[in-house]
């Protein structure tokens, strides 16, 4: 068992009797949590796992490091989760970064085993360091405040939590603990390739920064928390301030509004005035969350081209009309803003390939899709796609199979909505269409269950 020497958990997080699989890389911070979770784990009544992944990047080094967590989670009689991978294979099929694509990987393990049933949450080893090199990541690129909040310590996901306990606990205590503890380590030889932006502010940039203020990873750390604490502030309230404020489509003779029925068309209207009365904080966030509502996410910059559209500057030569980047068109009329997403149909429709069981990461759709079969294992993959002509599927307790557009009109789904529609396909059949609820003998013969959660931003190394 771990020695004396102890680390400042943030327990608040766990309560008594969680099962909790803890991920361990086997390097530093992930073997210290290990530890130091162990020490507390009698006292709050934790039952502990370990979580491994080998991401299939660095070959004999990898399994080096698999074979050394299986032991380590041997030596103290805890049950070990282990997902192998191909980063490389995944990050082509996604046209994504090896980074983004081991962290996408690598989190939908984790999720996956929450999902299962296998545990109440899953733990990671994210320290004040990430935290700082997080926020700084996200400063450079130009976030808002929620991009400033960093890594949270919670993150929910479907069936239970990832947890992160060690956030306020440098890195320097890390090495140090496990020293004390007679602990060893492995060290991997990629926290050191700069190639990776996130290690050129590690190893480059921080150290840089410390000479002017030693402390300026824990300022960053606090940066975060009031980061998170704000941005949670505002979205309460605006919660309450949008319905009034964002009117939907365009105004009609004799009174009431009218939206689009072009595909590809959304559009949404604010009244100048309202906006006039409004704080400029207010007004930027109004603003912010209005694009959010086309499906446009747009920087600083643009948001201040739309106050300067609505005459807030002062500039008598303000333009009356402005493209965003996105395909999103505002317009000045004298009487509102209005914002319309004119997104051109892709040349091909997003489509991706959902292991069964496995989940696949849908950035077009927002959504993370997870198959679960429970009869076995090997089945061929799903896809996940958009509507095509001569779509059926069966209703739960509707009888036989109806087209999609039956569907649509009964759901009230816009006409502009559908086309980009989330469904999925499995061995030649729909077995899942968002909104509502399929009959399908294929997928019941094998207990197929899809389902789904937002896309986020983790944040994470």
């Amino acid at each position: 068992m771990p020695g004396s020497s102890t680390l400042p958990l943030n327990e608040a997080l766990l309560r008594p009797g969680m099962r909790v699989a803890l991920a361990v890389s086997g390097g530093a911070d992930s073997v210290a949590l290990l530890l130091a979770m162990l020490q507390r784990a009698p006292a709050l009544g934790l039952v502990l796992s370990v979580a491994h992944v080998n991401h299939g990047l660095r070959g004999a080094d990898a399994d080096h490091d698999e074979a050394f967590v299986r032991d380590l989670a041997a030596a103290h009689n805890l049950e070990f989760f282990l997902h192998r991978c191909d980063t490389r294979a995944a990050a082509a099929e996604n046209r994504e970064g090896i980074e983004e694509a081991a962290r996408n990987l690598r989190y939908a393990f984790f999720r996956a085993l929450v999902a299962e049933q296998k545990v109440d949450a899953v733990a990671t080893a994210h320290t004040l360091n990430d935290q700082a090199e997080t926020v700084l990541l996200k400063l450079l690129r130009g976030a808002w405040t929620e991009g400033l909040g960093g890594i949270h310590p919670i993150y929910e996901v479907p069936g239970g939590r990832i947890l992160r306990p060690l956030l306020a606990v440098k890195r320097s205590e890390i090495e140090s603990y496990l020293v004390e503890n007679d602990q060893k380590w492995h060290l991997d030889d990629t926290n050191f390739d700069t190639t990776y932006t996130r290690n050129r502010i590690r190893n480059e940039l921080l150290p840089s920064l410390a000479t002017y203020n030693p402390q300026v990873e824990k300022q960053l750390s606090t940066l975060s928390t009031l980061a998170r604490d704000e941005e949670a502030y505002w979205q309460g309230e605006l919660g309450k301030l949008l319905p009034s404020l964002l009117l939907p489509g365009r105004p009609v003779r004799g009174g009431g509004r009218a939206s689009s029925t072009l595909p590809g068309v959304a559009s949404l209207s604010i009244e100048v005035e309202r906006l006039r009365t409004l704080h400029p904080a207010v007004r930027r966030r109004v603003l912010r969350a209005a694009l959010s509502q086309l499906n446009q996410s747009v920087g600083f910059d643009a948001v201040e081209e739309l106050l300067v559209l609505c005459g807030f500057s002062g500039d008598a030569t303000a333009p009356k009309r402005l493209d965003l980047p996105g395909g999103v068109r505002a317009e000045r009329t004298p009487r509102e803003l209005r914002l319309q997403r004119l997104s051109a149909a892709p040349e091909q429709p997003p489509k991706y390939s959902l292991l069964v069981p496995g989940e696949a990461v849908a950035s077009d759709f927002g959504l993370i899709f997870r198959a679960i079969c429970r009869v076995s294992c090997g089945y061929p993959p799903a896809t996940i796609r958009t509507p095509q002509n001569g779509d059926r599927v069966r209703l739960r307790h509707a009888g036989g199979p109806k087209r999609l557009k039956e569907v649509f009109e009964r759901m009230r789904v816009v006409v502009s909505e559908r086309e980009a529609w989330p469904l999925v396909e499995w061995q030649g059949e729909l077995v899942w269409m968002r909104g509502v609820e399929l009959e399908s003998e294929l997928a019941a013969s094998v207990g197929l269950e899809i389902s789904t959660a937002p896309l986020t931003d983790l944040s994470v190394k």
